[in-house]
């Protein structure tokens, strides 16, 4: 079967979950929880020396079906076999390593096209590009301070407002950078705020983008098995298993203090204007010295050790084998030659 695959990129906590789950009710495709495998397993590559080594291909696959069965939301009806992996594989590389997993599950899922909502893989859309059916991309972007308040609360990312902004602004413009390169036909916008207000007329536009036919059944997202244990495995996917929050905007207002939205549309302003996004205090986009940014860190490395102490022990434990493992493979580094 030929698959097509479908690449969601911008920043967490911007719906792709919501629009995930929504995409994996249709017949045609298959949206698992991503483990982040580009994200994760590129910095660590060098531990696995030449690819072109039979013996350290292999072990990279069995890394890869390792993180992705420690998945804190389980992927069901599929089992990663090694062997058929390897076969898939057109290239000893990691992103091809990523396609055939996918793939697998797509196959498994009696599916034809398959999503990642690994939004970080924008830094990778340039080895995206080497599969042999290049992926269509969607380009979700939510107000980024929205997202900043939301990456708040969430159990991963930085946490102080010029961080978020840096990391938000960032995966923004290398987004629409790809946009502009290979234009509509390749690359979907999609606004958070328009799936909220109207989830019907978007939905059924990306359908038509993927090559899939749309059904009400996507509306119904929060009521399937797959919402109910991605809700399940933690605290930050709770609204999974909620109809569509209509009014989940423009939270920041009420929700960020005055000198963190000042500290994020002075990093990222310009960005957010690109995207449509009004500013809330006058323009101001004077370069913070590396004293205050060195400040910043400081206080977001406090605030992230503060928010992990905090954290529920089932939410740490759904995570600890994926840990374990990256750690397990980055201790290898010294003793494999490369």
């Amino acid at each position: 079967m030929a698959f097509t695959p479908v690449q969601i990129i911008g920043t967490q906590r911007s719906g792709s979950n919501l629009l995930r789950l929504m995409l994996n009710q249709l017949p045609e495709v298959s949206a698992p929880h991503p483990p982040h495998i580009l994200e994760r397993i590129m910095p660590l590559l060098p531990v696995y020396g030449d690819l072109t080594i039979e013996s350290q291909f292999d072990q990279l696959i069995d890394d890869v079906c390792t993180l992705v069965e420690t998945n804190p939301v389980p992927w069901t009806a599929v089992t990663l076999d090694r062997a058929a992996i390897r076969v898939r594989c057109e290239a000893p590389t990691l992103p091809e390593i990523a396609k055939a997993v996918y793939e697998l599950k797509a196959q498994a899922d009696g599916a034809r096209i398959w999503t990642c909502k690994s939004m970080a893989n924008i830094h990778y859309a340039a080895e995206l590009e080497q599969y042999s059916t290049p992926p269509r991309y969607i380009h979700l972007f939510r107000d980024g301070r929205d997202v900043a308040l939301s990456f708040k609360k969430a159990i991963v990312s930085e946490k102080h407002a010029y961080h978020l902004a840096q990391q938000w602004k960032r995966e923004q413009e290398a987004s629409i950078a790809l946009y502009e390169k290979l234009g509509p036909g390749r690359v979907l916008r999609v606004r958070y705020e328009d799936l909220l207000k109207d989830p019907e007329t978007e939905l059924r536009s990306i359908c038509t983008f993927i090559g899939a036919q749309y059904s009400e059944t996507a509306l119904a997202y929060h009521e399937s098995a797959e919402s109910r244990e991605t809700a399940n495995s933690g605290l930050m996917w709770q609204n999974v298993v909620k109809p569509v929050l209509t009014d989940n905007h423009r939270k920041f207002l009420a929700g960020l203090p005055e000198a963190d939205i000042r500290i994020f549309e002075r990093v990222a302003g310009d960005t957010l204007e690109k995207l449509g996004y009004e500013l809330v205090y006058k323009k101001d986009y004077t370069l913070f010295s590396a004293e205050e940014i060195s400040d910043f860190s400081q206080i977001n490395q406090d605030l992230k050790k503060e928010f992990r102490s905090k954290l529920r022990p089932e939410d740490l434990e759904k995570r600890r084998a994926q840990e374990q493992l990256l750690k397990a493979i980055a201790d290898r580094l010294p003793l494999i030659p490369h």
